[in-house]
């Protein structure tokens, strides 16, 4: 029986990180974040959400000083530049236009004046370069921001797309078991309808099992005892034919021994030492066993038709699932009908999971949380889009002042002259110092409002980032909404009715990120027993009861006679007919040489004269004759008897074995009375085998629910993806514009002091400053006028 895997839904894809191209920064403001705030989540805040601890106390805000410490000095910081800034530029200012502080226009002219201006464009130019890169980073920050927002809504709304996904999921999942039970019911269905061939196939295996043996080897035995019969019925002619060539051979040779006898006396003395004892014998085929009597039991057993008895027997064997068919008729019939009261038991089932009645409420708090999210987006949106004008506009102050930083250096280094004394420099040099000098007060006029602003974006981002970005990483975060007696209203698992379960949000997250099933992550199994519910004699009682009335009867089975078993008996015999010696059947040779008789009576011819040396020659060549006729006649016999008594010693070696054999299988067989057993054995099995159906079904329902049923892979994955939208997409974005826009305000510093002193090498002097190697002499082309107000004047 196979049944079907389980078919998971498909989600839309999850939303990956995206930091692409700002990794590097992201990492400097996460090491600058982790130096501000070294410390883990706040002890405190469980207390202080339970209430067990006094807001106003002492104690309680020296706890949150000294958690927030870092954040602490950098607002101390923060707040100085803040006021120093402004402070220090107005005073600044004031010198300046009193001559002091670098603001009288002389220069003294010095040995490593040319050094010292490189020095100082140098560190001008690197300043300027930092600013830029910050700056390039935070309007990238800025525009990432604003992309992150718009790409939040749309993954938002695909991770919802998902959650629904996976709910509805679930009772399709739970229907799609239920609705498989047609398999079990089906196969059931089936083994009903061919009772036959399934029980009384069982029936008939066993039975064959027990009588192969006998059958092969009676199979065996016929083969052995056809080809014995065959031979002895050979032997029995080849015998009886040399037996009369014998015959007529030995009288030829008496005849021909009489005429040489009578030759050998009328010869006289040349022949008087010769006489027919030398003649040789004729050859004895008297030693040939009789064959006869194992012929005729060999002939009886065969007459007894014993491939026809077992054909019956097979024959009976054969019809036995007929005969269950017919028998079992009415208990299939009454099984079938009970198939559908267990298809109803199954479906059952689904009441049983408590899960499912909550599986509504949960969907439609999801789409509620939906419809408030897309109520929001346009809100949003439009003041996204202000806080990006605010961050571009941030952006271009910054760019001002490195656009007036890379003015000043470009026209400052191309339109100096060196050889040119300070009261004659050139308007494209005296240009770059003013720029130097804009930038220097365009620096202080907004770097205080820069600093103003990083400081309220970093206090809120920072804090989101150490209080909620880094515990929600790290899974701090989950431990603390787990605190007990912290959210007893909105407890998630007494919400979905699972008050005796154990799970925790941490453990709920970690089972879900391996792709857990439901029912392992909210250890249902301690509420609702699984093998109770999916007891199989609650669905199949029925049908086992309705089972257990087949009653089959089968009549035994007799392989062999009576007859046929003693004729066997009487063949197998250890010292029967069967056991016959042709070692000594056939003669070595059937004349021992009656050619070298006849030359013998050839030389006595030589000897004499007349009639007795004609006689002699005759008589010689007689013999000669009859020594080709026997080797002509006897020798074609003689093969087939040898080939005969080869074959003959081939099969009655094992007719004695296979007829015991076979006998006394055939004696175990018979004296076996297992068939009613059998028959109970194999009904038995054919329960089981049905019922096996269902309990198979039942394993796989089991295995099904609680290892596939409800993947709460989107679960974690909408954790993720809440942590990827406000993390990585806006907390990160948001750190990064200010961690950017921070930088180039605390470079603003060393800009302004390098870029003061550097103005004053391009700017045109009022006074010379002449400087000789042999001594210092200042020619002043101008008395330094005093400080005046400055007042408007009409051009002369």
């Amino acid at each position: 029986m196979t049944l079907r895997n389980l078919t998971q839904p498909e989600y839309l894809p999850q939303p990956t990180d995206p930091g692409d191209g700002l990794q590097g920064l992201f990492a400097m403001m996460h090491s600058f974040l982790g130096l501000v705030q070294p410390n883990t989540f706040p002890d405190f805040l469980p207390r202080l959400i339970k209430r067990e601890t006094e807001v106003m106390s002492p104690d309680f805000y020296k706890e949150v000083l000294v958690y927030q410490a870092g954040f602490l000095v950098c607002i101390i910081i923060g707040i100085l530049f803040i006021v120093v800034m402004p402070l220090v530029g107005l005073c600044f200012c004031c010198c300046r236009c009193c001559g002091n502080c670098g603001g009288r226009m002389y220069q003294k002219q010095k040995k490593h004046t040319g050094c010292q201006r490189r020095a100082f464009f140098a560190s001008v130019l690197v300043i300027t370069i930092i600013l830029l890169a910050g700056d390039i980073c935070a309007y990238v920050s800025n525009n990432r921001l604003s992309q992150n927002v718009d790409k939040s809504f749309s993954t938002f709304n695909n991770t919802m797309d998902n959650l629904h996904i996976f709910l509805h999921s679930i009772p399709q999942e739970v229907d799609f078991i239920i609705d498989s039970s047609s398999v079990p019911i089906q196969q059931t269905n089936a083994s009903l309808l061919d009772i036959g061939n399934g029980l009384g196939g069982k029936i008939v295996n066993q039975l064959s099992g027990r009588a192969a043996p006998l059958l092969n080897t009676a199979e065996q035995l016929l083969k052995v005892i056809g080809v014995a019969e065959e031979e002895l019925q050979n032997v029995n002619k080849s015998a009886s034919r040399l037996q009369k060539l014998q015959e007529e051979l030995a009288a030829n040779l008496t005849t021909l021994r009489d005429s040489i006898n009578k030759t050998l006396h009328t010869c006289g003395d040349p022949c008087q030492n010769d006489s027919v004892d030398g003649l040789p014998d004729i050859a004895n085929f008297s030693m040939v066993p009789d064959v006869q009597h194992p012929l005729e039991l060999v002939t009886n057993l065969t007459r007894l038709n014993l491939s026809a008895t077992l054909v019956e027997a097979i024959n009976v064997l054969n019809k036995i699932p007929e005969k269950v068919s017919e028998q079992a008729k009415n208990v299939a019939s009454e099984g079938q009908a009970q198939l559908d009261g267990i298809k109803e038991k199954i479906a059952t089932f689904r009441s049983s999971l408590p899960i499912l009645d909550t599986l509504g409420n949960v969907s439609e708090l999801l789409s509620d949380i939906t419809k408030k999210a897309d109520t929001y987006e346009p809100d949003i949106k439009i003041y996204d889009g202000y806080r990006r004008i605010v961050g571009i506009c941030l952006c271009c102050l910054v760019l001002l002042i490195i656009v007036l930083n890379a003015l000043g250096l470009l026209c400052g280094a191309f339109g100096l002259d060196t050889r040119a004394p300070p009261t004659k420099r050139g308007c494209l040099s005296n240009s770059g110092g003013d720029f130097l000098m804009a930038s220097v007060g365009f620096s202080f006029i907004f770097a205080w409002l820069l600093m103003l602003l990083v400081l309220l974006t970093f206090l809120v981002g920072g804090n989101i980032y150490t209080l909620v970005c880094r515990p929600w990483a790290t899974g701090q975060l989950l431990q603390f909404l787990e605190t007990p007696g912290l959210f007893t209203e909105s407890n998630l698992l007494r919400s979905l009715g699972l008050k005796d379960s154990n799970a925790t949000l941490t453990s709920l997250y970690e089972d879900c990120k391996n792709d857990d099933s439901l029912w392992n992550t909210l250890q249902l199994g301690k509420m609702v027993s699984l093998d109770d519910i999916l007891n199989i004699s609650k669905y199949t009682q029925d049908i086992d009861s309705t089972l257990n009335k087949l009653d089959i009867r089968v009549n035994s089975t007799e392989f062999l006679t009576n007859n046929q078993m003693d004729s066997l008996r009487n063949l197998g015999k250890k010292n029967g007919s069967l056991n016959l010696n042709f070692t000594s059947a056939l003669p070595q040779n059937l004349t021992q040489n009656l050619s070298a008789f006849a030359d013998r009576l050839d030389n006595l011819a030589n000897k004499t004269e007349g009639d007795t040396r004609e006689q002699l020659r005759n008589q010689a060549n007689s013999l000669r004759e009859i020594q080709s006729w026997a080797k002509s006649s006897f020798s074609s016999e003689i093969q087939n008897l040898n080939s005969s008594i080869w074959q003959l010693n081939t099969s009655l070696s094992q007719i004695q074995e296979l007829v015991n054999s076979t006998v006394t299988q055939a004696d175990d067989f018979k004296t076996f009375n297992g068939t009613t057993e059998v028959v109970k054995n194999a009904t038995l099995n054919f329960v089981h085998d049905v019922l096996d159906y269902f309990e198979v079904y039942l394993d796989w329902v089991k295995g099904t629910i609680t290892g596939e049923v409800a993947r709460c892979g989107p679960v974690a994955g909408t954790f993720d993806a809440a942590n990827t939208i406000v993390c990585s997409y806006i907390v990160d974005a948001w750190n990064a514009f200010w961690f950017s826009l921070g930088w180039c305000t605390i470079f603003l510093l060393p800009s302004v002091i390098l870029a003061v002193r550097l103005a004053k090498f391009y700017r045109r002097m009022r006074m010379d400053d002449v400087y000789e190697d042999n001594g210092e002499t200042i020619e002043l082309s101008r008395p330094p006028k005093a400080f005046k107000m400055p007042r408007p004047e009409v051009r002369k």
